[in-house]
């Protein structure tokens, strides 16, 4: 992420979530069948990490935090992970350090996903060896993840032509100039185009990464990383790039007891209507609240939360879908199936099929 770069860009407004593109999921995001997260002989899904001279440090930890770390309490390993560059030392951004000791770059032939470089000076191009190898592993099938300016390194090895992308925010005028048939989301948080994925700035790295995580072990998961990482579980791809925080007057005007609140409520027959009574604003107060502090409306993070529980429901083994429907909040099995597959472009019995526990195990509560 360029330097300065945490600030909102001069003149950026209250921006909120970019309405769906024609064929494409909820907030623009395309729904995917994906890959199956253990893809050959019941192993871990391998992840693999390219590292590039002058790559950013933070989403290489990132990467790691999210794909790389043990996670002993879920009871399974999500990922294989592993670091890999082209040479035997790699010298990072602005010389912090230099990192030696991963696998050479044939370990990404082996990925399921990889991750391509990403560094700050864009305009530098990246090593026909880094191209090649991300041009075979699209070949065979793999995924591709871009983090910030990560997206430069896949539309330079002729990958993103005709598809939709997300880059910084800084970079977009020089990204649409050099590759014009890309079709750039300006400010997005990030963009998943089915078997290639890429993020917006460093923070966004771990939006997407969980996004990841939420489209290869389903809902529940997620949520228990997040946690692990004390991250905002879901923040939506479509969700502008910079939101207006402005300095809150006193009494503080934070929406964290108000979501909390709701989030215990879900099943209850909420309206927009409730949430500002409770928070004993106007309803277009408590909009313009949530445009700024979350960057949605009211009514679209209330919907969001109640398909999230509902596919909680369904991973934990519920298969009634008026039972999921009424403790969700969504009220009919109908409005679920509609909701469900705008969100995940699954039906309710697809999402069983992928998340949900073994027929025969018993429902948790």
């Amino acid at each position: 992420m360029p330097q300065g770069s945490s600030q909102a860009s001069p003149g950026a407004g209250v921006r909120g979530v970019r309405p769906p593109s024609p064929g494409a999921g909820a907030y623009g995001v395309r729904p995917s069948p994906g890959k199956r997260p253990h893809p050959a002989g019941g192993r871990p899904h391998r992840v693999v990490l390219v590292v590039d001279e002058n790559s950013n440090p933070f989403e290489m930890s990132c990467a790691i935090e999210v794909f790389g770390l043990r996670r002993p309490e879920l009871g399974r390993e999500l990922y294989d992970f592993r670091l890999c560059a082209a040479g035997p030392r790699t010298r990072m951004r602005d010389g912090f350090f230099t990192l030696t000791d991963v696998a050479g770059l044939d370990a990404a032939e082996e990925a399921d996903t990889l991750i391509v470089p990403n560094r700050p000076d864009t305009e530098v191009p990246r090593s026909r060896e880094v191209l090649d190898a991300v041009r075979r592993a699209h070949a065979r099938g793999a995924r591709l993840i871009g983090f910030c300016s990560g997206a430069f390194t896949i539309a330079q090895a002729g990958l993103l032509d005709g598809r939709r992308a997300a880059c910084h925010w800084m970079w977009a005028e020089s990204f649409r100039a050099r590759f014009p048939r890309v079709h750039l989301e300006p400010d997005v948080l990030f963009v998943d185009d089915g078997e290639i994925l890429t993020a917006s700035g460093s923070a966004s790295a771990l939006d997407l990464g969980l996004h990841v995580v939420r489209r290869d072990h389903g809902v529940e998961i997620a949520n228990a990383v997040s946690r692990r990482l004390v991250f905002a579980a879901h923040r939506d791809g479509g969700q502008r790039q910079f939101v207006e925080r402005p300095v809150p007057d006193v009494p503080d005007e934070s929406l964290a007891p108000l979501l909390a609140w709701a989030q215990e409520r879900l099943g209850a027959p909420l309206t927009v209507a409730d949430l500002a009574a409770r928070a004993a604003v106007s309803p277009a107060t408590l909009h313009r609240r949530f445009r700024a502090q979350l960057g949605t409306t009211p009514l679209a993070w209330l919907t969001g939360e109640r398909v999230a529980l509902a596919c909680r429901l369904i991973e934990r083994g519920e298969e009634r879908l008026d039972v999921v429907a009424d403790r969700s909040g969504l009220g009919t099995a109908a409005n679920l199936r509609a909701r469900l597959r705008q969100a995940t472009g699954l039906s309710p019995s697809a999402y069983r099929r992928r998340f949900g526990p073994p027929a025969g195990e018993p429902v948790r509560a």
